[in-house]
């Protein structure tokens, strides 16, 4: 059991999600033994978010082998856990230790605190459509919305996912484990268009399309149909009507950024951060989804990481952050990773591709194993690697080492990319 000093007010960290635990936790890995309090809006301790698109959709996890830690865990770390409320009020004290102030939540608790961590992750971008408030239309953030979701599936005979990213593909590859006839409804001319190059797109079209799935691109949506206060079917731009027992929207993510506007932190489609996750109060540190930060691999110009990877690592440097131990090592200059599982089709990706200009694909996408991997000047900087762990792993390995694979021998499948780090 950890042994906590009472005569402190200590951290308190808002957003009880994977950065916001993280960071509780590194805080005491790194020997802080001030009182530690974590606030979230769910009525659950933190649990892990990933597999809700995923296996808890088609039964084969259920809710409770999700949670990060034993309920125990919190009392013996000292680590004070509220749950099921929001925290709508939030101030700096004008007087006394820099960062220090009180937070007021929307059931009337005052959370004084010594310093401050936002970790309070994104909401679902919503569509403002006629019917768009049709009972049946579902957005995926939480375990109330994975549950509402898995329940309209298990009784569906069809569903429309209007949007094709990664949580739209996911979530249409687990309603086609469950037999339901899905239609993957995407406004721009591929999938997953932000993140991944063309060729990649149009694998993941065919292999969906193998499974089943009907997929429209170039269609947008002009609103929903609905009998008895329940949505029937979506009706598309140009006239057709898609017939739907459930619809799923998954058009990406808007950063919770209301606090840190409130506190009149600098804010840019994220709360803005520094390398060493403080924001422009250089007493508040933040992390996770709601941040936009320094590129982790050249410190350029500004972008926003959705992945558990970043939310673990820029926690783990915000706390080192809030102990002034600035001689920590720098979490957020890992090799950024991310993965998607679409049913048997195992993406796994190191790196971040953006600006590349010329790729090498290794393998046959017609087999549904193969990588892409991505240079930018002659220098390798991301991999896609599709049901090929093997050459994932070195790919990550060669971009944390700074090292490089020449890309006029990445394409030879009888040799390892392991034997060209």
């Amino acid at each position: 059991m950890a042994v906590v000093s009472e005569d402190r007010n200590g951290t308190l960290i808002i957003g009880a999600s994977q950065a916001g635990l993280q960071l509780a936790v590194s805080l005491r890995q790194l020997g802080d033994t001030a009182p530690i309090t974590l606030v979230g809006e769910e009525p659950h301790p933190p649990y892990q978010r990933p597999a809700l698109s995923k296996e808890f959709l088609t039964a084969r996890t259920e809710f409770g082998a999700l949670a990060f830690r034993d309920p125990s865990y919190y009392a013996d770390a000292g680590i004070r856990l509220v749950c099921g409320e929001r925290v709508g009020e939030l101030a700096l004290a004008s007087s006394g230790p820099p960062g220090s102030g009180v937070a007021g939540t929307t059931y009337g608790r005052e959370l004084p605190f010594d310093r401050l961590a936002l970790t309070v992750g994104a909401a679902p971008r919503r569509l403002i459509l006629p019917g768009s408030d049709l009972d049946g239309i579902c957005y995926l953030r939480d375990h109330a919305d994975a549950a509402g979701l898995r329940s309209r599936l298990a009784g569906a005979v069809s569903a429309v996912v209007v949007g094709g990213g990664f949580i739209g593909l996911e979530v249409a590859a687990a309603a086609r484990a469950l037999g339901v006839s899905v239609t993957v409804v995407e406004a721009a001319d591929r999938l997953l268009g932000r993140a991944v190059a063309p060729l990649v797109s149009e694998f993941y079209r065919q292999a969906h399309q193998r499974r089943g799935v009907e997929v429209r691109l170039r269609a947008a949506v002009s609103g929903f149909e609905g009998e008895g206060g329940r949505v029937t079917g979506v009706r598309l731009s140009d006239g057709m009507l898609l017939p739907a027992d459930v619809v799923l929207v998954g058009v990406g993510v808007i950063p919770r950024t209301e606090l840190a506007e409130q506190m009149g932190l600098e804010c840019d489609g994220g709360i803005v951060v520094d390398a060493r996750c403080r924001t422009s109060d250089p007493t508040v540190v933040a992390a996770g989804d709601c941040t936009v930060r320094p590129h982790p691999m050249t410190g350029e110009g500004r972008l926003r990481l959705e992945s558990v990877q970043n939310a673990v690592a820029q926690a783990q440097t915000a706390a080192a952050t809030l102990l002034g131990r600035a001689d920590s090592e720098d979490g957020t200059s890992a090799v950024p990773w991310f993965w998607s599982f679409q049913g048997d089709l195992r993406l796994q990706i190191a790196g971040l591709a953006a600006g590349y200009d010329a790729y090498v694909v290794r393998g046959n996408p017609d087999d549904e194993r193969f990588s892409v991997l991505y240079y930018r000047r002659d220098r390798l900087v991301a991999i896609d690697a599709v049901n090929c762990p093997a050459d994932y792993m070195a790919v990550r390995k060669a971009l944390a080492l700074g090292t490089d694979i020449a890309a006029h021998r990445a394409g030879d499948t009888g040799i390892p990319l392991k034997a060209l780090v």
